[in-house]
């Protein structure tokens, strides 16, 4: 039977869409280290991320973390960092590291038929880093003038300091760095945080793509065998700041501020999490939410102002941040607290709700698009404590929760008091 093609396909609303989390396969090296693989994907490219725990909250001084994750490939005891940029390039590869709060990952990219050749010199990433002096001297050098320019910046200032603010300027979430800081740190005190939490550390894999059928062979043949050493968590206590309101001048001859209003909130585990999602989507969470409708759209007071959840392991907080004209700072604060007073005295009627559910279940199609969405999608959820269940659960919560939950979350989180409110022009 041919298409008519003169007829338009019916629509279908993303909200009716039934979606499907495909799953992944998962086993343990022999070393007992956790290996969650996605097969999929038409091209011949797969990703393998190393997830050690060794993140911020690990180290005894500041930036520890962040520079030995930076430094794992910048020299071993047979490469120099610029023999080990030029293999990966050669091999049409990328190799990317990053630092968090409680993880620090090692993120490879490549072809398929590579990872044989590519995977043993990660492994001496891992097992032989050096951390050259001469290295970790340049890396000094970068980052101090980079803190340098950024902290003529106010919006790199309000990050800051907002962290700060709301989780404790002691805690991990809430430190922010000193230049100080970087002429502390030493060879020595990095190779100590090196060899604890990576080559002796505890760590998973996450692997995607078109994956070879000897896949787990070779992650086994090259990483099963190293020490994979439980790592307690550390608890480090939150010290929120008592104060609530602030205005900090940082550059007298700029003509915008940075805006930041954040407040704590419950983590992933809370019941409530999941309904706040719905709620901040439509508060300041997307292009047609209430503040950009508001703020940019009738006022121009911004070209853009975003609300979201932070996602953070030992605790939450509720954001909202946005750069506008030093005139009108407090008047758009105003029409912040403005919209928190809507939502908590208003219902959302249904054709507004009907929109940002749809965009929640589309954002969701989204994640699911391709092996490496999936994988992340799945790393989010495992690195969380939460199973796939926790994915249709918020499937369900997106399309039955009504005007009502609403009201009353705003009712329950947007109340204008319980808000640090930072401006730093």
């Amino acid at each position: 039977m041919s298409l008519d093609r003169t007829q338009s396909p019916p629509i279908v609303d993303a909200v009716d869409f039934e979606l499907t989390l495909p799953t992944v396969e998962s086993f343990s090296l022999r070393n007992g280290v956790p290996v969650y693989a996605f097969n999929g994907g038409a091209e011949e490219v797969m990703s393998v991320e190393w997830v050690f725990w060794s993140g911020n909250s690990y180290e005894s001084a500041n930036l520890e973390a962040a520079t030995a994750n930076f430094l794992l490939r910048n020299g071993t005891s047979t490469r120099t960092a610029f023999q080990i940029n030029e293999f990966f390039e050669y091999h049409g590869a990328f190799l990317q590291r990053s630092c968090f709060n409680e993880t620090a990952t090692i993120s490879l990219h490549g072809l398929s038929k590579h990872i044989d050749t590519l995977l043993p010199v990660v492994r001496e990433l891992i097992a032989d880093s050096t951390m050259p002096a001469e290295e970790l001297s340049i890396y000094v050098q970068n980052m101090k003038q980079r803190l340098s320019v950024n902290l003529k910046k106010c919006d790199f200032v309000a990050g800051r300091l907002i962290d700060a603010y709301l989780f404790g300027a002691d805690h991990p979430y809430g430190r922010y760095t000193k230049a100080a800081d970087f002429d502390a740190l030493t060879t020595e005190q990095l190779m100590r945080f090196y060899d604890r939490y990576y080559r002796n550390g505890e760590f998973m894999l996450f692997v995607a793509g078109k994956l070879p059928a000897n896949f787990r062979e070779s992650l086994d043949k090259h990483f099963g065998d190293l020490p994979n050493r439980k790592v307690d968590r550390p608890v480090h206590l939150f010290h929120p700041a008592e104060q609530k309101k602030y205005r900090i001048e940082n550059d007298p001859t700029g003509v915008q501020g940075a805006i930041r209003l954040a407040r704590s909130f419950p983590d992933r585990s809370h019941p409530d999490f999941q309904p706040s999602m719905v709620l901040n989507t439509l508060f300041g969470g997307f292009f047609g939410s209430r503040l950009m409708s508001n703020i940019r759209e009738d006022k121009g007071y911004t070209y853009g102002i975003h609300s979201y959840l932070m996602n953070l392991l030992q605790a939450s907080g509720w954001m909202i941040s946005t750069e506008a004209g030093k005139d009108v700072c407090e008047a758009t604060i105003q029409e912040i607290y403005k919209e928190m007073r809507i939502l908590r005295e208003e219902l959302v009627d249904d054709d507004e709700l009907s929109l940002v559910k749809n965009y929640l279940m589309g954002s969701l199609l989204g994640d699911l698009d391709g092996p490496f969405h999936i994988i992340g999608r799945w790393k989010n959820l495992i690195l969380n404590g939460c199973t796939d269940a926790y994915f249709y659960q918020t499937i369900r919560v997106i399309k039955s929760i009504t005007p009502e939950q609403l009201r009353e979350l705003a009712q329950r989180y947007l109340q204008e008091q319980d808000f640090y409110e930072l401006v730093v022009t």
